[in-house]
């Protein structure tokens, strides 16, 4: 029947929560309950918990008992004036107006709402969208590994093909006067030689046909038609043009070419004879090497944003069934219904064997540029190595950079179907650092003001919503009198200065 409760200790806190509410709702006397209540830890008020009687009502302790975070127990002061303590939250509910007839039916400030069960609060959520299921240990280390080899097979082009040109030039050439030490990779008969690179073409379609069916079928939503006519044909036209330049390659040797013994005219009766044919062999191993990377470099882009489909497909599914409208952004939107279910189908069907397709691809991938090396030191010469690799070159770029890429002319280009799900595209970074934009002379291009006055689509860089600096503002006419020299930094209204957002 105290005028104030004290609580000593922070782990009295969940006791006296539960005392206060059987206080509140106590049909005692009004005496019986207190009037304030305190938290009090070493000595100091920290909390409020029961509102604040009025400045009247200030109550006086004779007599406290303070714990300290040691539990040490101290005599506090013989008499302490408490006053009343300002709440540290702003409170939900405000004292209610006078009620009906006279009677002030105040109801106290609480920091919570009363007669709220969370199954209300549940219902009052504004988030309907699904969530993504729970990843497991298994899909993060997969996911791990699939971006090492993102790493690995889709190194920067501009940067691959120079360092193939310029390895086999500078290496060959260093190995035309200066023969390097014979390794393992030297012999003509090593392991990787024999069962893989005059096998590499047929190792390429092994792990690319697969891929390229699967990702395209889905992709167009289970069109089989689509997927023979304007997919798989890239396969067979890269076929063509190895199988032409390699004959090609043994035509010019076998024409331009003579034996070490005289009386041979042919290679082959040369070598029957056990005799050499020094002829103009252009590589076929620095060729197919090459142009096989390359292959498997364009085949594996479909694998970019792969997993964005499934998250794709759960909102498209989600907003059908709610007849939501609104998201307009979904590239699934346009499918229609079948299409949907069936890219659904495909992808959850196929998506474990293509991941492991494309680690396959990639070990084959470094394969490649590991028996390159090889030939690049101990077979072939400069010039017959160096010719083949800008035909590898040559023959990737017309078809895949020059020819697919025509929206009018089959095939399509990779990763083209219903739906375009790699639409967003990380900007190019620059080798050379951009000027600073609060730079005078910089300031106009940068905000991308003309001479009329128009700013262009380019806009101020922003930080969460927020510009980073302060534009540039330009004024015309004369009755501003702006100082058209005016710095970012500078306001253009009456003087002020502009700052830093």
């Amino acid at each position: 029947n105290s005028d104030v409760l004290l609580i000593t200790h922070s782990s009295c806190l969940c006791f006296c929560a539960s005392l206060l509410k059987n206080l509140r709702t106590s049909t005692g006397t009004s005496h019986a309950r207190p009037k304030i209540a305190y938290l009090v830890v070493g000595g100091r008020e920290c909390y409020q918990l029961l509102p604040a009687p009025s400045s009247a009502d200030q109550c006086t302790v004779n007599a406290v008992v303070q714990t300290s975070d040691n539990d040490t127990d101290e005599p506090a002061p013989q008499q302490r004036q408490y006053a009343p303590m300002a709440s540290k939250r702003k409170p939900i509910h405000t004292p209610s107006a006078p009620g009906a007839g006279g009677a002030n039916t105040a109801r106290p400030q609480m920091n919570f709402r009363q007669g709220l069960n969370d199954t209300t609060a549940r219902a009052e959520a504004k988030g309907t969208r699904p969530t993504a299921t729970p990843t497991s240990i298994r899909e993060v280390l997969t996911m791990m590994v699939l971006h090492v080899c993102k790493k690995i097979i889709f190194f920067d082009t501009n940067l691959k093909v120079p360092l193939y040109l310029g390895s086999l030039f500078i290496v060959s050439l260093i190995g035309d006067f200066l023969p390097y030490p014979k390794t393992y990779l030297a012999r003509t008969d090593n392991l990787f030689n024999v069962y893989f690179v005059k096998l590499g073409w047929a190792w390429t379609l092994l792990f690319s046909f697969p891929y390229l069916a699967m990702t395209s079928v889905t992709l167009c939503c289970g069109d089989n038609q689509r997927l023979l006519r304007n997919h798989l044909p890239r396969l067979g036209i890269a076929t063509v043009f190895w199988f032409v330049w390699t004959k090609l390659f043994n035509v010019i040797e076998s024409s331009y070419g003579r034996c070490s013994m005289r009386g041979f005219d042919a290679k082959i009766g040369c070598l029957k004879a056990g005799h050499l044919w020094n002829g103009f062999d252009i590589s076929g191993h620095a060729f197919i090497l090459i142009y096989s990377s390359l292959v498997l470099m364009e085949e594996a882009r479909p694998i970019i944003g792969w997993e964005s489909i499934k998250d794709l497909l759960r909102n498209e599914e989600h907003n059908r069934s709610n007849n939501d409208n609104s998201q307009t952004s979904n590239p699934l939107k346009s499918l229609k219904d079948e299409d949907l279910k069936a890219l659904k189908y495909f992808y959850n069907r196929f998506t474990p064997t293509i991941r492991l397709l494309f680690i396959g691809m990639t070990m084959l991938q470094l394969l490649w540029d590991v028996m390159l090396v090889g030939t690049m030191l101990y077979h072939h010469r400069m010039v017959e190595k160096v010719l083949s690799g800008i035909i590898a070159v040559v023959t990737w770029f017309v078809t895949y950079r020059a020819w697919y890429p025509i929206p009018t002319v089959l095939p399509d280009p990779v990763g083209k179907g219903l739906f375009n799900y790699q639409s967003i595209v990380k900007p190019e970074i620059g080798l050379r650092r951009r000027a600073s934009l609060l730079q005078p002379g910089s300031a106009t291009s940068a905000t991308g003001v003309n001479a009329g006055g128009m700013s262009s689509a380019k806009e101020i860089p922003k930080f969460m919503g927020m510009p980073l600096y302060a534009a540039r503002q330009s004024t015309t006419g004369g009755g501003g009198g702006a100082n058209p020299s005016t710095t970012p930094l500078e306001g253009t209204a009456g003087g002020q200065q502009g700052s830093f957002i």
